[in-house]
């Protein structure tokens, strides 16, 4: 690419949007909202003004020059088949497949060696890919099925029950479903979870009270009985049910925020027996890994902040009484159990090991990897003779692998063939200080033979919450800006859980500086060490990840050239006003907490924190029509504040994707289209005249 258009362009005209006077008081201190208008997703002058600033972002782009290229680079590296990891369900092999470009993947099943074929084709739910696959779960003897459907990327679905051979739909289906699996008892019926519908919108209005229900087949939703949740005392934001494999116990897990949960023990034998507390407090996370007659093997990181795995027994499961089975280590655990052992699988800075163990805690080997990576898997019925995993790094497209339990041995199960180069591409990790003194990892992409001379575009990316760890993995899109010549760049922030949970609540309430200023640091380091300079250093990242864009783009303006906050979390005041968004306040806090927390969140939410006069970094905000989880309003209003405030030639626009969510499900066509976006205005902006 050739880099050495100027960038100093005359100031856009923006859209006019329309103030209001509403101000808020928090612990005495007003608050202005000018934009609190645009929380309302239902009005006229909020579609009108969606439609607006849309056009005027197109009409931008399409200056663009090689918006096109970078279109084809994109389809080119994505059309190739993929496939995931395998699952059995009723003695029947089911993977799902994508031939390339198909917007959903497709379902598939193999019987005794056979040949695979369609079992639920997602492509088929709507003419433009919108409506998707959110979720499929088997009955105890693989006979039936429920399917989730998704329609605009909401998370609000509908469940479809299905007969497994016929394909003939057995019943109407379930509506008005959100953040559930469905978890069968036999082939009698299965539990789910779901708020009572809201007032007002469906996709921003709030709700905060999740309720499990059993759903009998043959009977109407309206029938359905209310396993927990009930208690109008007692709110829990998420609940989920879950049954053993042998159909003996269903486990409830209630949660009040996005960590910490409670877990319960019902013996469903006896349809007299109550709830029996395995874990009655939210200190900790604990979940059932496998279960037989006898005991109850969960994993947790009650007083082990980097997991262990325990085993206690049925009748007497207390805390009190665990009994450790993989004891913590100073590294991650995530164990998955099937075929009658335990996988331990572990993160060393943020790359996979896998151990296996028998269910009396004694390790038997550990599985050998391909490479360098992030290895998932190993999950299966307790009698399944093969297991499979998949593999994937920065150059590597996910590869599935089936495993023998008994000797250990693995085979190649699906390597995918894509027109990606990894031979020509560098895949390395570094330890970078941050402003308190801490080492974090980032891993840092890019072709073989870059000169360090400060002007390859880089793309850094992060997240930096929620207990998420961002550990290597292949995407199509990052391969294409690494084909385009740039720099991709993942930074493994406090906050996330790759060292544990003492790294998240490093980055939790009144230490989320801690994050921000593991961003910088990280922007810093790559501009010293010559991978870029500010004038061609973009920064993304989605959900908490455009929290992070948003306060580190407010807070350093000059480190950046381009900012690329997608579905964020922005009003800071707010958030917790919307659909399921007091359950972040595990991560955040709110502002209704007490002063030194308001204070805390006015000091750097994104929205308040843009000022007059300041020249911002080149920012094209991104979110969906249909976000139901992270509300658009957060990315409308700061988009107007932003426009309203910039000073200097630096672009600030909004893309609003329509009949789009969150991100889960949307269509592969609208992922291109959004990417060949994002990279053309991130280039553009970085001066880049002309692509190779």
């Amino acid at each position: 690419m050739t880099v050495s258009r100027d960038t100093s362009e005359p100031i856009l005209v923006y859209p006019k949007t329309r103030k209001d006077d509403t101000i808020d008081q928090y612990f005495g201190v007003e608050v202005s909202d000018s934009y609190r208008w645009l929380e309302d997703d239902l009005s006229d002058e909020t579609a009108e003004w969606v439609r607006t600033q849309n056009t005027a972002t197109q009409a931008y782009l399409k200056q663009i020059p090689y918006r096109d290229k970078i279109q084809s680079t994109l389809k080119e590296l994505m059309d190739f088949e993929k496939v995931l990891t395998p699952f059995v369900e009723g003695g029947v092999t089911y993977f799902f497949r994508n031939e390339g470009l198909q917007n959903q993947f497709v379902l598939y099943r193999q019987k005794d060696g056979t040949e695979p074929e369609v079992f639920l084709d997602p492509n088929t739910f709507s003419e433009d890919g919108t409506t998707s696959l959110a979720g499929i779960s088997f009955s105890k003897s693989g006979k039936l099925t429920a399917f989730q459907q998704s329609e605009a990327g909401s998370d609000w679905t509908t469940i479809h029950i299905m007969d497994c051979e016929s394909g003939e739909m057995l019943e109407p289906p379930l509506k008005d479903i959100k953040f559930s699996d469905a978890s069968w008892l036999g082939d009698e019926g299965f539990f789910y979870s779901s708020y009572d519908k809201p007032d007002g919108s469906e996709l921003s209005a709030k709700t905060d009270q999740h309720k499990l229900y059993f759903h009998k087949l043959g009977t109407p939703q309206s029938e359905d009985r209310v396993i927990y949740g009930a208690s109008e005392s007692e709110k829990h934001r998420y609940v989920g049910g879950d049954v053993t494999e042998d159909d003996r116990y269903l486990m409830v897990s209630a949660q009040e925020s996005t960590s910490g949960n409670r877990l319960y023990l019902k013996d469903l034998s006896d349809k007299d027996s109550t709830l029996v507390a395995i874990v009655d407090h939210l200190d900790s996370d604990t979940h059932l890994l496998d279960s037989d007659e006898q005991f109850l093997y969960l994993q947790s990181n009650s007083n082990s902040p980097n997991q262990r795995v325990v085993k206690v027994a049925v009748d007497n499961p207390g805390e009190e009484n665990w009994v450790d089975l993989i004891p913590e280590t100073e590294h991650t655990l995530d164990a998955f159990s099937g075929a009658g052992f335990i996988f331990a699988h572990y993160m060393v800075d943020a790359v996979s090991k896998v151990f296996q163990y028998d269910f009396e805690g004694k390790q038997i080997r550990e599985i050998t990897l391909p490479d360098l990576g992030s290895a998932d898997g190993f999950s299966g019925k307790s009698k399944q003779k093969t297991l499979y995993f998949s593999f994937t790094n920065f150059k590597t497209p996910g590869r599935v692998y089936s495993l023998d339990p008994v000797s250990g041995e693995s085979s190649v199960y699906k390597i995918p063939d894509c027109a990606f180069d990894s031979d020509q591409y560098v895949s390395r990790q570094v330890f970078y200080t941050s402003k308190d003194g801490t080492k974090v990892p980032m891993t840092i992409n890019h072709h073989k033979d870059l000169k360090l001379d400060g002007n390859t575009p880089t793309l850094l990316y992060g997240y930096g919450g929620f207990d998420v760890s961002l550990t290597p993995y292949y995407s199509s899109a990052i391969a294409a800006w690494l084909s385009l010549g740039g720099v991709y760049v993942v930074a493994n922030l406090r906050g996330g859980g790759e060292y544990g949970k003492k790294w998240h609540l490093a980055g939790t309430k009144l230490q989320k500086q801690n994050v921000f200023d593991d961003f910088i640091a990280a922007a810093e380091y790559l501009i010293d060490e010559k991978y870029t300079s500010s004038n061609h250093l973009a920064i993304f990242g989605g959900s908490n990840g455009g929290l992070l864009v948003g306060a580190c783009m407010t807070q350093r303006p000059d480190l950046f050239k381009v900012a690329l906050p997608a579905v964020g979390v922005l009003d800071m005041l707010r958030y917790h006003k919307f659909t399921s968004g007091a359950g972040w306040a595990y991560d955040y806090g709110t502002s209704e907490d007490n002063a030194e927390m308001f204070e805390y969140l006015h000091g750097y939410s994104p929205l308040h924190n843009i000022r007059e006069g300041v020249e911002y970094p080149a920012t094209m905000v991104t979110t969906g029509d249909h976000d139901d989880r992270v509300v658009p309003a957060h990315s409308f209003k700061f988009a107007a504040e932003l426009q309203s405030k910039q000073s200097g030639s630096n672009p600030a626009l909004i893309r609003i994707e329509t009949n789009a969510g969150h991100g889960a499900g949307k269509p592969t066509s609208k992922m291109i289209e959004e990417y060949a976006d994002i990279y053309g205005f991130a280039l553009f902006n970085m001066g880049v005249e002309t692509l190779n």
